[in-house]
């Protein structure tokens, strides 16, 4: 029996591109049609489903990310038809993105834990079939190889948890789960296991320091595809853990390890982001640091800043990468963020990043005044507040008209998450009171890549510069020990290609090993 609180028009979402993948398969001359009829009977579904959101019938939760799934997946199923034109195999291609369109739907939107763990399993094979689409390329094959494991460590992990979750509670529904947590001072010893558990498996299928290198690795697949795979897929464990946040919010251990993993990766990923030159792979480390910093968000229990990062996020790498040819995105990310050109010096960065913080803060406590909504915790001031501060560096010349339009850039950002705040903090998951030593940790995280880049920008010759720049550039070295153990336990054999006699190499984020 469906449940009550779930719409009838997102239960139809998984069937609508389930449809299009046996149709497709059916009739391959018509796939694109059929997946274009698909996507756009998608997109209805959903918005139905957001006016159930809207009556209070069907849960923020799953309608939000169904929402953001619909409309990436009709932009990325126009794309790939003019994309992949004179390709061989393209109702192969139409037949594994609907089909794993229609396990990632089912993933947002199902109540039951077993057929969300079957749902996300579907997903990692549908995906598989879409990154070694061109099978003959090793890099893709090693890059699906990498993730192949770490998404099965991860259903291991999942799978022991659900089962955990129904010898304590006896139910698999999400819904009776919420309930029934809610009525218990504190987890029993086999549910903290659990939430940890899925925290793992959060972690392994997002992308997150060490087991990271596949995400990066994935540029042989069309590029298509690597728009879905960031804009819609690595970001499920962040859906995941928001619609299990009763779980989350009563487990220290899990928001622990969220916050330690995911700030941490957030650093690591970030400063390797900004040695990188290609466009593609840029974008997969960006992508590995702000997974890492929306899982740090759901471990400090800030369920709605995580959903707005992860729809903004979503959109944002599903134009870049499906605009990577161009310049476009670079010279506006260059117009809002100035480099260190910019920079006169070290004190105008520091003083910028201290007035954005207790600026930030100003404007929250106003809010709260006149809010009836959840207070803005301090942790999301200082986050906010170091994120806004780069509007405020390099502002020239310092006349009254662009210092003005400086501050209203910066008060407008501050206002629309503000005004987001207001709109979903009562449809989300209520935020929890985090743990003082997480915040400290994720506070200490964010000044320290913030410190990290203001002494790159204002030193860039120096002797810590260089060495943080190689370290960065490498990765850490951490992709390479991974890819050795991971050849050693589990080898791949691998097709080599006609015209060459090295592409049977591992390969890492820096080469062959």
């Amino acid at each position: 029996m469906i449940p009550m609180n779930i719409s009838f028009a997102l239960w139809q979402l998984p069937l609508v591109y389930l449809a299009g993948c046996i149709l497709s398969c059916a009739f391959p001359a018509r796939a694109w049609h059929l997946a274009g009829v698909s996507a756009v009977v998608g997109m209805l579904a959903a918005a139905a489903g957001g006016l159930s959101m809207a009556w209070g019938v069907a849960p923020a939760s799953s309608v939000l990310p169904a929402l953001l799934i619909a409309i990436v997946a009709w932009v990325i199923v126009r794309f790939s038809r003019d994309y992949l034109r004179g390709e061989p195999g393209q109702p192969r291609y139409v037949a594994a993105l609907m089909f794993t369109l229609a396990a990632v739907m089912t993933v947002v939107v199902t109540d039951h834990l077993g057929l969300l763990l079957v749902a996300w399993v579907a997903t990692s094979l549908g995906l598989h079939r879409l990154l070694v689409f061109y099978p003959e390329r090793v890099p893709a094959q090693v890059a699906a190889h990498k993730k192949f494991i770490a998404s099965r460590l991860a259903e291991i992990c999942l799978l022991i948890a659900v089962l955990l979750i129904f010898d304590t509670l006896d139910t698999f529904r999400i819904s009776e789960m919420t309930l029934a947590l809610g009525l218990m001072p504190e987890l029993t010893p086999g549910l903290n296991l659990a939430a940890v558990l899925i925290a793992v498996a959060v972690l392994l299928k997002s992308a997150q320091l060490p087991l990271h290198g596949w995400l990066m690795q994935v540029m042989e697949a069309p590029t298509p595809v690597s728009a879905f795979l960031h804009a819609g897929i690595v970001n499920l464990g962040g859906v995941v853990v928001i619609r299990l946040a009763a779980l989350f919010s009563a487990s220290a251990s899990a928001q622990m390890l969220l916050v330690l993993v995911g700030s941490l990766t957030a650093l690591l990923a970030g400063l390797a982001m900004l040695t990188r030159i290609s466009i593609k792979v840029r974008l997969a480390w960006s992508t590995c640091a702000q997974m890492g910093f929306m899982l740090m968000e759901c471990g400090l229990g800030l369920y709605d800043l995580a959903m707005l990062h992860l729809i903004a996020h979503s959109f944002y790498k599903a134009h870049a990468f499906l605009s990577a040819s161009g310049v476009v995105h670079r010279s506006r990310a260059d117009e809002l963020l100035p480099g260190p050109n910019g920079i006169s010096g070290p004190l105008e960065p520091f003083l910028a990043a201290v007035a954005a913080v207790l600026a930030v803060q100003g404007i929250v406590l106003m809010y709260s005044t006149f809010s009836v909504a959840a207070p803005v915790s301090i942790a999301v001031s200082l986050i906010l507040g170091l994120g806004c501060a780069p509007l405020l560096v390099g502002v020239r010349p310092l006349s009254p008209t662009v210092i003005a339009v400086a501050a209203m850039r910066f008060v407008g950002v501050v206002g629309l998450f503000l005004a987001w705040h207001t709109l979903f903090s009562s449809l989300l998951p209520a935020p929890h009171a985090p743990q003082p030593g997480l915040v400290i940790l994720a506070s200490l995280v964010f000044i320290a890549f913030y410190a990290a880049q203001l002494w790159i920008g204002t030193v860039p010759r120096g002797k810590v510069a260089d060495r943080l720049y190689g370290l960065a550039f490498a990765g850490f070295y951490l992709d390479e020990k991974v890819t050795r153990l991971t050849f050693r336990l589990w080898p791949i054999s691998l097709k080599r290609p006609a015209s060459t006699t090295s592409g049977s190499l591992p390969v890492t984020s820096q080469g062959v090993v």
